[in-house]
């Protein structure tokens, strides 16, 4: 996945890079008229200047002004405060302020702030149509459009301090007009705090009225229901709440009594029902009872009881327990225990008398206690509507109270009026600089914008370049190879030496050339002919022998300059010529183009000259009978041709012209007037014959035919041709026109050999084929001979 994207990214970048190599003269004249233009508006923009005041957003009050105002004093501000006083800093109004201020209306710097070459050329044609004087409002109007449009207001990061900023032309009318629209705005401040501060006291005054009417209706309310349900407060609580406490408090203690003489009563009925000889009831139980205790006959009779018992106890361990004293002393104790059993019953009656009255009292006061609820009751139904009635009376008596202390805070404004902006910079002509127009800033501007402009300019005609301009192009639309680049060669008739006006230069090879065909191999490696024979030539087609003398003749190139890229480019032609012949015969090869001028008859000339050096018999017609361009190149003084050998008006003998230096034998077409059904005679039996013939004579035929789009003669060439090579004009030919034609002319698209980029620019091609570059500039081709 990174390998895919690396070589993604290599391939953009390739294309990138291809597309400035292949349109940068179009892109550096792009961008140099963007900085021509960023130049000319430098010189014509007016300079402008900024002043800027600095204002403060301050929440901190005068404290000798705010002593009153306590509560009722601003919130501190927040962002969304100041975001909106930077609009009111914008606004028309302060705008309107600052023209009637500095009477910006009678000012010719700030109604002529358009100057410069487009308000030169609007006044120049404003002149001829002369408008009516505009009114006091469109003036206004116009002049707080520029207040507006000059006005810059930033807040400073996060902070409270606001910067104005105006542009102008003069230095000291944007200090001036940034200063008075600070202070108008502290003014307008001002104004609209007092003005508010007055509206308000006028509507609390009326509404104080209002509240304090209703805060003492609602009193009145209270005090009214209070007397008609008798409810009266004691001490801040309601006299039954009171009662009702004191009752609950009685009932309590009524309880507590009852309950203690229940359990005194319950103690000392135990004590009586125990068994009267247990001695355990004098000793122990009868301290459980505190009346006992503090009753002084029972404490008498105890304390005896329990001398005789200690008697007894001693007296019966001397004496023996039956001894007549012993026995006395027991008699006499058991008197005394009915003595103190009987003060107990005594005491018994008394608890039940105190358990009466206790349970008596307790019922009189759960009476009053129910009593007491029921009327408390009837109170509480009654209080929910006291309630609401006190609330509303204190909520009217509160509001009241707000309403004349926000009156008195009104009143004080109106008084002292206060604002929390303040300026803290004032704006002076010596400390306005000039911010536009900025030089540097209109240059990169130009020469960024004059980049980004080229790029796509660069890449519109690049999609307007519907033209073949490499080999991948032309392998890739059209699907077959390409057989050669055949680079372009630009010499004049007679240019035979070397220092021609060729981009490709000429440069004869020196060696003789020998005109037979077993000596033609030692002539690939030799090159050029006699002087002899090249003076001989001109003679002896004077005298109406038909020999080829073609030193001029670009197609001649090929075998004057065997070590040029244009010789090269044809032996890969001829090449490829030879090694289709292992699949099937291909002796007749057909030359066409889409369109005329393309240079095919010159690509046949040069591949029937190469393929005659290299030993093949080698014949070359003329078939393009419409135009027989390559006849009038080559044999102009032709009488016979193609045609009258056809039809048997003339013999092939007396028609075919030869080249003594490399043997080539070209059949020219001799058309000596307008020929309309050339189709019909291509296709004809006699021309099918005369191919046969010609098949078994010569190893190779070059058939140079008419173009495919403007007539129908090579469709009518498929019992003549084995294979057709097609002929692009670089940088000439519309893919449109080349694909559209072969799609209509399916014998070429099946036998179609490959194609020959002709006439190429070899080193604009480098620039298109980014690949191959590379390939275009070798320099490594002086190392095998060959030179450009």
């Amino acid at each position: 996945m990174q390998r895919a994207d690396t070589a993604s990214l290599e391939h953009t970048v390739s294309v990138a890079l291809g597309l400035i190599s292949r349109q940068y003269p179009v892109m550096i004249i792009t961008v140099l008229l963007c900085l021509a233009m960023a130049g000319v508006y430098l010189l014509t923009a007016p300079k402008r200047y900024t002043g800027t005041a600095v204002l403060l957003m301050d929440s901190r009050k005068m404290q000798g002004l705010q002593t009153q105002v306590g509560a009722a004093g601003d919130n501190p501000i927040d962002t969304a405060m100041v975001d909106s006083q930077v609009e009111v800093l914008k606004s028309e109004t302060i705008a309107s302020a600052v023209i009637k201020d500095l009477r910006l209306l009678d000012t010719p710097e700030f109604m002529r702030e358009d100057a410069g070459l487009l308000g030169g050329l609007t006044d120049l044609f404003a002149s001829f149509f002369p408008e009516e004087k505009p009114s006091d409002d469109a003036l206004m109007r116009t002049a707080v459009g520029r207040i507006v449009n000059g006005l810059t207001i930033k807040r400073v990061a996060q902070s409270y301090v606001i910067e104005i900023s105006y542009q102008s032309v003069s230095r000291d009318l944007a200090a001036r007009i940034a200063n008075a629209v600070a202070e108008n705005y502290i003014t307008d401040s001002l104004e609209s705090k007092y003005q508010a501060s007055r509206r308000a006291a006028v509507w609390l005054q009326d509404r104080l009225k209002e509240l304090r009417a209703q805060a003492s209706n609602a009193e009145r309310a209270v005090v009214d229901y209070k007397a008609k349900n008798n409810i009266v407060d004691a001490g801040g609580r309601l006299l039954t709440e009171q009662q009702l406490a004191e009752i609950n408090s009685g009932l309590t203690e009524a309880r507590a009594k009852r309950a203690e003489a229940e359990a005194k009563l319950h103690r000392i009925t135990s004590i009586l029902n125990a068994d009267e000889s247990d001695s355990q009831v004098i000793l122990n139980d009868l301290a459980t009872v505190n009346d006992s205790m503090a009753n002084p006959v029972i404490t008498k009779l105890r304390q005896t009881y329990l001398d005789y018992a200690a008697k007894a106890a001693d007296w019966s361990n001397r004496y023996g327990s039956n001894h007549l004293a012993v026995v006395n002393l027991r008699n006499q104790m058991r008197e005394i225990r009915r003595s103190i059993l009987d003060e107990l019953r005594r005491t018994a009656e008394a608890y039940k008398s105190d358990l009466a009255i206790a349970n008596a009292r307790e019922q009189a006061s759960q009476k009053s206690l129910n009593d007491t609820i029921a009327v408390s009751n009837d109170t509480s139904q009654a209080q929910i509507v006291l309630r609401d009635l006190e609330s509303n009376a204190q909520s009217a008596r509160a509001l009241s109270d707000n309403f004349l202390q926000l009156y008195m805070v009104s009143v004080q404004q109106q008084s002292f009026p206060i604002t929390e902006a303040r300026a803290i910079t004032q704006a002076s002509a010596l400390s306005t600089p000039k911010t536009s127009p900025k030089t540097a800033l209109v240059l990169l501007a130009g020469l960024v914008g004059g980049s980004i402009l080229a790029g796509l300019v660069a890449i519109f005609l690049e999609m307007l370049d519907r033209v073949f301009r490499t080999v991948d192009q032309v392998e890739r639309l059209l699907q077959t190879n390409c057989l050669a680049s055949v680079p372009i060669v630009d010499f004049e008739a007679g240019a035979a030496a070397v220092g021609s006006s060729s981009r490709l230069k000429w440069r004869p090879f020196s060696s003789g050339w020998i005109s037979n065909s077993r000596q033609r191999s030692r002539l690939i490696a030799t090159g050029q002919p006699s002087q002899a024979m090249e003076a001989e030539a001109p003679r002896l087609i004077g005298q109406g022998n038909r020999q080829l003398t073609m030193n001029n003749s670009v197609g001649r190139f090929a075998i004057n300059s065997p070590f040029s890229r244009f010789a090269e480019a044809f032996r890969s032609i001829k090449l490829a010529t030879d090694l289709s012949d292992y699949g099937s015969p291909h002796k007749v090869v057909a030359i066409t183009s889409a369109l005329p001028n393309e240079g095919k008859s010159t690509v046949s000339e040069a591949l029937a000259q190469t393929t005659a050096q290299s030993g093949s018999r080698t014949l070359l017609i003329d078939g393009d009978i419409r135009n027989p361009s390559l006849t009038h190149r080559l044999a102009r003084s032709a009488d016979v041709g193609l045609i009258d050998v056809v039809f048997g008006q003339a013999d092939l003998k007396e028609a075919l012209w030869v080249d003594p230096q490399t043997n080539l034998h070209f059949l020219p077409c001799v058309v000596t007037s307008r020929f309309s059904n050339s189709s019909d005679l291509l296709a004809s039996t006699q021309m099918q014959k005369f191919f046969q013939q010609m098949r078994e004579e010569y190893d190779r035929i070059i058939l140079d035919l008419s173009p495919l789009a403007p007539i129908i003669d090579v469709r009518a060439t498929g019992t003549l041709a084995d294979s057709y090579i097609l002929v692009i004009e670089w940088a000439k030919s519309k893919v449109d026109i080349v694909e559209r034609v072969i799609k209509e002319t399916p014998l070429v698209r099946e036998r179609l050999m490959g194609a020959v980029l002709n006439k190429v620019n070899l080193a604009a091609m480098s620039r298109y084929d980014t690949h191959s570059g590379g390939y275009y500039r070798n320099q490594y081709y002086s190392r095998y001979g060959y030179v450009d």
